[in-house]
């Protein structure tokens, strides 16, 4: 498998995006800090050191603690102190980064590494406008750790410069790749002598099969209704084609109800009225639904391609969970039924008051190693950034069928951006819509009109920087 050609070929369809966010709620950076320490850090620079790194100076590396654990960061800490031994290394992790750093922001005294991630991040349009985080150009330049006669950016995958740059300026290091789709269990479907759907007729006629056998055809995450809305966009993303995302992207008037949503709205809102939900779904977080579904209480779920790692300690021996894409509403779609939504992700930063900066960068010149990269997609069954990395790297089950899903959506793939343009209208507006709708307290009009409510709320906000997506 080329993921290098995935890539490309996704990248060139526009499915990779710069991210941006709202503004950071009363963050401003202080003085002191990197300021204070800039020369008591400062190594000097070498063919051997080419980011200059002081030897003995003490790193600290924050982690989101979510579907990734931090095992994966403290083997990435371990190869940084096998080439600085000297170097003091102060590892923590938290779910609540905002709430975490955000003081130290403030008073400039962050941290030098951060995996902004997660519910509880700091939104990236702050910290980006007040001039918080650091410009990693000087990382990309650098010679590669460990593949000769290439710099840092020479390894990396076609988009994963663009995804975390602003105005120019590469600021932000996602290092995941990332497929979302519909989960469903090999051995579950093998057993029952079931196919997965690939049109949207075939999938309701799945499902009344499956609810005939005991089983709940679909489970949520409830507590995280937006789940939900990533299938119910990508099927009018595959009906009415890119133009659909883009236009709820760049908040045009009554983007979330064009023929395309309406659409999509309605065919999804047949499994509500059907009862093909998990009895209890709606009081479900993320790990309940998706633990549900691992002890075969339902057939499908939606989610991103870091369920495996995110199930890891709870997943049957042999269930050997499979992404797909989303069916098709039928033969007038404009992508075909292998079209399956991905991008970039799983940000990370150096904050701009890092005390020891120089250190931070050699940290990310460790992440993109090609050591550094197999072990973490050995570690947390996930793709990242970095070209070849999977080569020689025995996959699990559920990351394989990503990798395969990929390939076969070549340059059909897509991506929309508003979540990451706006973190309010996704994680509280769309949210809630989503809950009120997949419950079945609102119809498709209802949900639709919430969710351009919504968008016209943020459009309408003038303190609110608004981007334009182009392609």
């Amino acid at each position: 498998m080329n993921r290098r050609d995935i890539l490309r070929r996704t990248a060139a369809a526009g499915l990779l995006a710069t991210p941006a966010a709202g503004l950071l709620a009363g963050c401003a950076t202080g003085g002191g800090g990197g300021d204070r320490d800039a020369e008591t850090y400062k190594g000097t620079k070498s063919e051997q050191n080419p980011l200059g790194v002081k030897e003995d100076a003490p790193l600290e590396v924050v982690i989101f603690n979510g579907g990734f654990g931090e095992e994966y960061a403290k083997a990435h800490e371990a190869m940084y102190k096998e080439k600085y031994p000297k170097a003091e290394i102060n590892h923590s992790s938290t779910q609540e980064i905002n709430k975490t750093l955000q003081p130290r922001f403030v008073d400039g005294t962050p941290p030098d590494v951060v995996n902004n991630s997660g519910a509880g991040q700091i939104d990236f349009n702050g910290l980006v406008s007040q001039n918080a985080i650091a410009d990693l150009g000087e990382l990309l330049n650098a010679p590669s750790l460990d593949i000769p006669g290439k710099t840092v950016k020479e390894t990396l995958l076609p988009g994963a410069v663009e995804v975390g740059s602003y105005d120019g300026k590469f600021l932000v290091l996602n290092y995941t790749y990332t497929a979302y789709g519909i989960w469903h269990s090999a051995k579950l479907f093998g057993d029952r002598g079931w196919q997965y759907a690939k049109t949207w007729d075939e999938h309701i006629a799945l499902c009344r099969q499956i609810k005939a056998a005991g089983i709940a055809p679909w489970t949520y995450a409830g507590k995280h209704p937006r789940y939900m809305s990533w299938p119910l966009i990508a099927t009018a993303v595959k009906l009415g084609g890119p133009s659909v995302a883009m236009a709820i992207d760049n908040l045009e008037p009554n983007a979330w109800k064009s023929d395309a949503m309406k659409t999509a709205a309605d065919a999804w809102h047949q499994i509500v009225k059907d009862k093909f939900i998990l009895d209890g779904s709606p009081g479900l977080d993320h790990v309940q639904s998706q633990t549900a579904w691992c002890q075969g209480k339902a057939a499908f779920i939606s989610c991103g391609s870091w369920l495996e790692s995110e199930q890891k300690k709870v997943t049957p021996e042999g269930f050997n969970m499979i992404i797909q894409p989303t069916p098709s509403l039928g033969s007038g779609d404009k992508l075909p039924y292998e079209a399956i939504r991905g991008t970039a992700g799983e940000p990370f930063m150096v904050p701009a008051k890092a005390k020891n900066l120089a250190g931070g960068l050699e940290y990310f010149r460790t992440m993109l190693s090609l050591k550094g990269a197999q072990d973490f997609t050995r570690k947390v069954s996930s793709l990242t950034i970095v070209a070849g990395s999977t080569d020689g790297v025995e996959l699990p089950f559920g990351l394989s069928t990503v990798v395969k899903a990929l390939d076969a959506s070549g340059s059909n793939g897509f991506n929309w951006v508003y979540n990451n343009y706006y973190r309010k209208l996704e994680r509280e507006l769309v949210d809630a819509a989503c809950g009120e709708f997949f419950s079945g307290r609102i119809g498709p009009a209802e949900f639709l009109d919430q969710c351009q409510r919504g968008a016209d709320s943020i459009a309408q906000d003038s303190s609110i920087k608004k981007y334009k997506r182009t392609a």
